[in-house]
């Protein structure tokens, strides 16, 4: 499994807090780095994932998974 990753959303987005969720017991269970990234306030990135949030994407390869995903997906994914 990769050590970071960063998961793109914004604030308020209830899809985001759920992605968020799933995520949380592989940063405590594999020690996974996830970097919370707010595309808001980017016109970059709003513009780019504007309307797929949430997205995850490993920072080794640049590979991202689209919401929905769950935890079996994450960790194969991670593989």
């Amino acid at each position: 499994m990769p050590s970071e990753c960063q998961l793109f959303g914004t604030l308020g987005c209830h899809l985001c807090e759920l992605a968020e969720a799933q995520l949380m017991p592989l940063v405590v269970e594999y020690g996974l780095m996830l970097e919370l990234v707010d595309i808001a306030d980017d016109e970059a990135l709003f513009e780019a994932y504007g309307l797929r949030i949430p997205v995850l994407r490993r920072v080794d390869t640049g590979a991202e998974l689209g919401w929905p995903f769950d935890v079996e997906q994450v960790v194969a994914f991670l593989s």
